[in-house]
């Protein structure tokens, strides 16, 4: 890496034979997604146990890349940025009811002195201490970001920078007077989070979306289609968009025939499709009861038959922290039978959950909490005492959209960024309030906003790649041009670095590589790298006085005059 100095600013210059860039030849084993096996390949990331990677300096470029968009659209949507410590105390967590309600995700650890201290996988409750110093009404509203490491213990790290246990994340926080204040933040926040993505070469989708852990009301995610998610979006030609947590659809009516409730025998029936089989009882006919423990309290669960349940849709229908299906034994001492010949018919000192589907439905059969035993002609709402309605089931590909009626199709993807209305749920919980207007005490009102940067950079990698490795966006590219130097003859030495003096003089970041390698490896290690502009220097153009000047994206090949490369480049790029 050599010093020159441009405009009498001093630049170091990149040259690949001073660059730390480990290329591989093979895939990496246990390298499952597209953009896990290329950051590896492409030598941009390195893995130091499960969970953890190492950025190098290639993907350190990137990374610098991808905050500064975010820095500039978040300053422009009114924000400021703050930089807070990553280990919290246990008392702010404690003040939220977020200490005992999240469980192995977080980190915690304790100091010498014996206090409780947490590696930050979140910042409300540090950003709402900060608000603190707020005092009236005309200092709202505030927007607060940082970029700060977080971490969350995965059980199942995987797929490279997309789960992790330790990440950068954009979190920011807004604090308004009243719902409308919100309502206006979080739409400046989303149209922000469109433009960063557009800006990043990600096609994010917008989609409804559960706000988890963090609580709160609406939610939004940015999903990022690709086959290594693990998050599926139920998704229509109308705009509808949600992921399948949040996900509904319209039902067919059904008509059903009533009649006088009654046991019959079942011998050897455990399941849907043997009731269905046996029984002649379809699972549109059925009462499936689930048994689960919500805080301690054993809870019937119930959905009809042919659907499963979404397990995030209760517990945020529930705002349960604990959750968990009961055990057999547990089953089996509450109700009198095991799973299998399960029901809610005559159960009053059990809670009970339904599902929308079930509502008003009758002619149906469920167990009869004796084992073999099962209950037809059930009239729901007549023999079940209901606590509570509420969409619980997982809606699957093809049904109708709850807005149009078309058909539903599905996308594997990945979340990039969650916004969330949060409401005052931190801001009343840590005693924040300002002085309104007519010298009233007022809680502030807030929403929570988040991207993962790294994941981000794995998201562009899934969306932009080809068989020879990574296609980076210009935006976000670690540099915008190598300069291939073939051989180390004086001509083309000296030709290599008059492309080289020229193009430092400009915005455009070159690399030159000037390894002592075969032609081959220093394409295929352009290529690999995704830069999005090749030019090749060799004697065979020198003899007309030409270099090569090649496009990533799509292959492109001209031959420009060595003296006007830095003006051909310059020109591309406004195009």
């Amino acid at each position: 890496m050599a010093v020159h100095r441009v405009g009498g600013a001093t630049i170091r210059c990149m040259r690949w034979s001073q660059l730390h860039v480990p290329t591989l030849r093979e895939d990496p084993a246990g390298a499952d997604a597209v953009s896990h096996r290329l950051l590896l390949r492409a030598g941009f990331i390195r893995q130091l146990m499960a969970g953890h990677y190492a950025l190098l300096p290639m993907a350190i470029r990137v990374r610098a890349k991808i905050i500064e968009i975010i820095r500039e659209e978040m300053d422009a949507a009114g924000a400021q940025e703050f930089l807070m410590p990553t280990m919290q105390p246990a008392e702010l967590w404690d003040k939220s009811g977020r200490w005992s309600a999240i469980g192995e995700e977080m980190f915690r650890l304790r100091d010498r002195r014996g206090a409780d201290l947490a590696l930050g996988m979140t910042h409300e409750e540090v950003f709402t201490e900060m608000a603190q110093e707020l005092r009236s009404y005309r200092e709202l509203p505030q927007t607060w970001y940082q970029f700060q490491t977080k971490f969350r213990d995965e059980p199942r790290p995987k797929s490279g920078l997309i789960r992790v246990r330790e990440f950068t994340m954009k979190d920011a926080y807004s604090f308004d007077l009243d719902e409308a204040g919100l309502d206006a933040s979080f739409q400046r926040q989303k149209q922000a989070y469109v433009r960063i993505f557009e800006r990043l070469g990600i096609p994010a989708i917008p989609v409804e979306a559960s706000s988890g852990i963090m609580g709160g009301g609406e939610s939004v995610e940015f999903m990022c289609p690709t086959s290594a998610g693990e998050d599926l979006v139920l998704h229509c030609g109308c705009g509808y968009a949600a992921n399948v947590e949040k996900a509904t659809s319209r039902l067919a009516s059904i008509t059903d025939t009533d009649g006088a409730l009654e046991e019959f025998a079942t011998p050897g029936a455990r399941t849907i499709e043997d009731l269905a089989r046996d029984y002649g009882l379809p699972g549109e006919r059925q009462i499936k009861t689930l048994v689960y423990v919500v805080e301690s309290q054993l809870t019937l669960v119930l959905l009809r038959g042919d659907h499963a349940l979404v397990e995030q849709k209760l517990i945020d229908t529930l705002k349960a922290g604990d959750i968990r299906p009961a055990q057999p034994e547990e089953i089996l001492e509450a109700l009198g039978a095991l799973p299998g010949s399960l029901g809610a018919v005559g159960v009053t000192d059990l809670p009970v959950v339904a599902d929308d589907a079930l509502r008003g439905r009758f002619g149906m059969a469920t167990g009869a909490n004796r084992d073999d035993v099962h209950l037809r002609h059930v009239n729901v709402e007549r023999d079940i005492r209901v606590g509570v309605w509420t969409d619980l089931r997982e809606v699957t590909e093809g049904e109708p959209c709850p807005r149009c009626g078309s058909p539903l199709g599905v996308e594997r993807t990945v979340e990039i960024g969650h916004i969330f209305k949060l409401g005052r749920k931190y801001t009343e919980a840590l005693g924040v309030n300002v002085l309104g207007a007519g010298g009233e005490r007022i809680t502030p009102i807030m929403g929570c906003y988040g991207i993962g940067v790294e994941r981000a950079m794995a998201a562009i990698v899934e969306t932009h790649h080809d068989d020879a490795g990574i296609v980076w966006p210009l935006a976000v590219a670690p540099f915008t041009v190598a300069i291939a130097q073939l051989g180390d003859g004086p001509e083309v030495k000296k030709a290599a670095e008059e492309i080289y003096s020229a193009l430092m003089g400009t915005p455009i970041k070159v690399i030159l590589d000037d390894r002592n390698e075969r032609p081959g490896v220093k394409f295929s290690d352009i290529e690999l790298a995704g830069i999005p502009f090749r030019v090749t220097v060799s004697a065979r153009g020198l003899a007309q006085n030409t270099a090569e000047l090649t496009s990533r994206r799509d292959g492109t090949t001209e031959q420009v005059p060595i003296s006007d490369v830095a003006s051909r480049l310059g020109a591309l790029l406004i195009a």
